[in-house]
């Protein structure tokens, strides 16, 4: 009796799944078919080989569209038609704190209140230098961090992901 109740239990789950899936794809071909139709000249498309432009003139017809890539036409089926890829923008590790927050901009003084370097006698960068053990002034904002010998920390950089 349970093998039966069983055996029930999993065609109806194996009927459920195609037809979810069926309902997807057929949203999905919608939505392209959509996308086709409304082509016109000035929108931004991708071949499905790759091809970036622009369609000049699209022929629905013959179910074909002129493309305009960097100044070279070329015609295509509308089938290989898609939309181009969304180009995630570039935020450079020095641009954002350790939790990915943007940092804020750095504000100038506009009093004029600050001393130039002509005027303080120090470096032309205007950042504060100590004289070392051998007389020598040392940057002291930029130096690394020293690390004991047999450590595995490393010098603080640009920091990359890793899998």
């Amino acid at each position: 009796m349970s093998s039966m109740f069983f055996l029930i239990v999993l065609i109806a789950l194996m009927f459920g799944m195609t037809w979810w899936s069926s309902r997807k794809n057929k949203q999905r071909q919608g939505q392209v078919q959509d996308f086709r139709q409304t082509l016109k000249p000035g929108v931004e498309v991708a071949t499905a080989s790759g091809l970036l432009g622009k369609v000049v003139s699209v022929d629905l017809e013959k179910e074909q569209v002129v493309v305009d890539s960097e100044g070279s036409l070329s015609r295509w089926r509308i089938q290989a038609i898609t939309k181009p890829p969304v180009v995630p923008a570039y935020v450079h590790d020095d641009e954002v704190d350790e939790e990915g927050n943007p940092l804020p901009e750095p504000e100038e003084e506009l009093d004029g209140s600050q001393e130039g370097p002509a005027q303080s006698g120090g470096d032309p960068s205007g950042e504060h230098s100590e004289p070392s053990q051998d007389g020598h002034a040392a940057d002291t904002e930029h130096q690394e961090p020293k690390v004991a010998e047999g450590s595995k920390e490393e010098p603080s950089g640009d920091r990359s992901v890793q899998d």
